[in-house]
């Protein structure tokens, strides 16, 4: 099976293609590496699956440590590059998991979103569908549930009312995806990931950041007061989601729910088990062994109260639990960034 991966320099592509090169698939990797944050660390990951950079300006470059594994250099919204790309591979399966990331950044610079949200998911379905691609699985957002307040989120709740463009952008893919399985029978599913963390992770994300502080004896900053709940989700959990669904056909289904139609399914994957802010931060100065500055300040635009994921539908299509609690999750970040900083 050839799987196409996409944002592959990226914390969950990266960690996506070194299961499935260890499970031995044959995959083609692909990201712009954009300079969005660290470009060094987007490079580290590209190391650790056998990509140098040095070698970036190849055609193709072949991994050293992994026969099966092809990376490319390529931004989703070059039409023509992506074109190419899907011609001269026999894709069976395309992970899109490039994106434009955060809710904060979309604030102040939107127009990359549109850019690489939309166009560039555009030019993926436009591919994925002239070539007869298998499965596109693509990565959505739990933002996308935006003002809605009926917890756990089901994927039946509304989502219809986004408090970012970043949202607003992934809700699209959703929507864009729906239209092209409606249209042409391509068989897409959306994963509305909540709040993923753990080693190799975004330097933007608040465990990164808290962590970071913690270290550095550095200012946080804490919206709303630390009156927030997320549902952290750890990496291992997230690709194991991802792997269930690459190995099992795609499911078909009559009785369909307002996301999704016969041909396209949106699931939520999360740990099903949101924690206060306030905790969570608790937990990092627990493990770090260092009391972290505090800056208490109102609640941020574009932000969301709650976030709490309702997974019954992946767990009864495709048997995912999460196995790794928050604690446990955290340490294994911590001795990550120990190591990887030089702690």
């Amino acid at each position: 099976m050839k799987i196409l991966i996409t944002g592959s320099a990226g914390f969950i592509g990266y960690h996506l293609t070194k299961k499935l090169c260890q499970q031995g698939f044959e995959v083609i990797a692909i990201d712009s590496i954009n300079n969005y944050y660290d470009e060094d660390l987007k490079n580290s990951r590209l190391a650790e699956l056998g990509i140098y950079i040095n070698k970036l300006d190849s055609e193709y470059i072949k991994s050293s440590k992994y026969n099966d594994l092809i990376f490319k250099k390529i931004d989703l919204v070059d039409t023509d590059k992506i074109n190419k790309l899907f011609s001269e591979n026999n894709f069976d399966i395309v992970c899109n998991l490039a994106a434009q990331a955060g809710v904060r950044y979309s604030i102040t610079n939107p127009q990359t979103y549109i850019e690489s949200n939309i166009k560039g998911f555009l030019n993926i379905l436009e591919a994925s569908k002239d070539n007869d691609i298998k499965h596109l699985i693509y990565a959505s957002s739990s933002s996308v549930y935006g003002l809605n307040k009926k917890y756990p989120y089901s994927v039946n709740n509304s989502s219809d009312s986004p408090a970012s463009l970043y949202a607003a952008s992934k809700k699209s893919n959703e929507l864009m995806a729906h239209s092209y399985s409606h249209l042409y029978g391509l068989n897409t599913t959306g994963l509305r990931f909540f709040t993923v963390y753990g080693p190799w992770g975004r330097p933007d994300m608040a465990y990164f950041l808290f962590t970071k502080a913690a270290y550095e004896n550095s200012e946080i900053k804490v919206f709303n007061n630390g009156d927030l709940y997320r549902d952290f989700t750890y990496i291992d959990d997230i690709v194991d989601g991802i792997e269930a669904m690459i190995k099992k056909p795609f499911i078909k289904k009559d009785n369909i729910n307002d996301a999704s139609s016969n041909s396209h399914r949106i699931y939520n994957i999360g740990n099903n088990s949101p924690v206060s802010l306030m905790e969570f931060i608790n937990k990092i100065e627990t493990i770090t062994g260092k009391e972290i500055k505090k800056v208490m300040l109102p609640m941020q635009m574009g932000d969301i109260y709650k976030t709490f994921a309702d997974i019954d539908t992946l767990t009864e299509d495709y048997g995912f639990k999460p196995k790794t609690n928050l604690d446990d999750g955290l340490k294994i970040f911590n001795e990550w960034y120990r190591s990887y900083y030089k702690i």
